[in-house]
């Protein structure tokens, strides 16, 4: 199942903290940088070169803001015989007149030659995402480093590194198109039921098994679905554009922008019901007791409640004995939603599929008495101290199971 590399899509990286004198017109109306050596690997030593670079910014819960610009990287000496000024020059924009001191600045060289700049807040859960991806230290400086994307630091393009990247707009090439053509042939150009789709991605792989590795498991069918999903979408959105949008005198721009709308809600709603349909067969498969979807108090609806809804409502059935489980595949600030779902139940658990969250946000959580579950491969995206804390998915279950076992 390899699915490509990371410098399939990346040259190379520097990353830094900003400062106030690379940010704020009160005190500089420059809009360089100082060509550092650490630039100069990443760029090399032109003269001069004018760069097309795409602008990202990315905040603490809000959907990402892109603006096309370029860059101008240039010796300011290159006539003077001797002596080289090395300065990358960025224009101003939307996202350059948001960053603010303190901002950490992500700089990389794409194969096309091009430039990606991305601005996150410091110490939030993207920006963790990112050092992840490119294997760097965290950055605490207001100074670059650079990293190559070669050897140890080109990371395999597995489903935690998909999942950083599609936050950044990037959709790699799927190398095993072939096969997945002949998986998704029988629906045509029709979007199946997720539930068909779930278990289209399960019966694709009879080699993994929820019953000897659950957390494996729920990794691999996620990340077939997402491929299967992807790949038949892709398909029917470029008939749907080949068949057009109008003419060019008369060009339906409220039907793209609808269909454009439309394809982006599906992903989203696709992917929080694959989830919920690859745990519960996880659930089966370990021959737990569960409802999904049923309600507590208050028309809340947990994802998953043990052993069930009889159990809950029976006021001597022990409340220590009962779970809920939230399942987001993406978390934002949507977590706290799940706080209320259970009134019963005073520890919770949510399950995401979501790397490197930030710590003040899993802070906030052991406050609030909700322990976070994650597959066992996307541990390594959380700092050392969130490790300590965070379960997986065999854990989960042998929390449920015990109870259940005693009835």
């Amino acid at each position: 199942m390899r699915r490509g590399q990371l410098s399939d899509c990346f040259e190379g990286i520097v990353v830094k903290r900003l400062s106030a004198v690379e940010t704020s017109p009160a005190i500089s109306h420059q809009h360089e940088f100082n060509g550092t050596m650490e630039l100069r690997r990443l760029f090399g030593d032109d003269d001069r070169r004018n760069i097309p670079a795409r602008f990202i910014w990315l905040g603490h819960e809000q959907e990402a803001i892109t603006v096309e610009g370029s860059l101008s990287w240039y010796d300011a000496r290159r006539r003077h015989p001797t002596r080289t000024e090395y300065r990358l020059y960025y224009y101003e924009n939307e996202i350059t007149g948001m960053m603010r001191q303190g901002d950490v600045f992500f700089l990389a060289v794409c194969r096309d030659r091009s430039a990606m700049v991305i601005i996150t807040p410091a110490e939030s859960t993207i920006q963790n995402q990112l050092l992840w991806l490119f294997d760097l230290d965290e950055q605490p400086e207001f100074r670059f480093t650079y990293q190559e994307i070669e050897g140890s630091h080109d990371a395999e393009l597995d489903f935690t590194a998909r999942y950083i990247l599609d936050e950044l707009g990037i959709e790699p090439a799927e190398p095993e198109a072939n096969t997945l053509d002949t998986l998704i042939e029988k629906f045509g150009l029709v979007f199946p039921t997720t539930r068909v789709f779930s278990e289209l991605a399960r019966s694709s792989l009879p080699e993994v098994s929820a019953k000897d590795d659950p957390d494996a498991a729920l990794v691999a069918w996620i990340d077939r679905e997402e491929q299967l999903f992807r790949r038949l979408e892709r398909r029917i959105v470029a008939e749907r554009i080949s068949n057009g949008f109008g003419s060019a005198d008369d060009a339906d721009v409220d039907g793209f922008l609808s269909f454009s709308l439309s394809v982006q809600n599906r992903r989203k709603s696709r992917a929080g019901s694959a989830l919920e349909n690859h745990l519960e067969a996880i659930f089966i498969a370990h021959g737990i007791r569960y409802a999904r979807g049923v309600e507590t108090e208050n028309r809340n609806k947990p994802d998953f409640l043990f052993p069930g809804q009889v159990e809950y409502r029976d006021p001597e059935y022990p409340a220590e004995r009962l779970f809920m489980l939230g399942s987001k595949s993406t978390l934002k600030d949507r977590w706290r939603q799940v706080l209320s779902e259970a009134e019963r139940i005073d520890n919770k658990h949510l399950l995401t599929l979501e790397p490197g969250i930030s710590e003040n946000q899993t802070d906030e959580m052991q406050t609030k008495k909700l322990q976070l579950v994650l597959p066992r491969k996307i541990h390594t995206t959380y700092k050392p101290s969130q490790q300590n804390w965070v379960i997986d998915v065999s854990m989960f279950l042998s929390l449920v199971t015990g109870p259940q076992d005693k009835t």
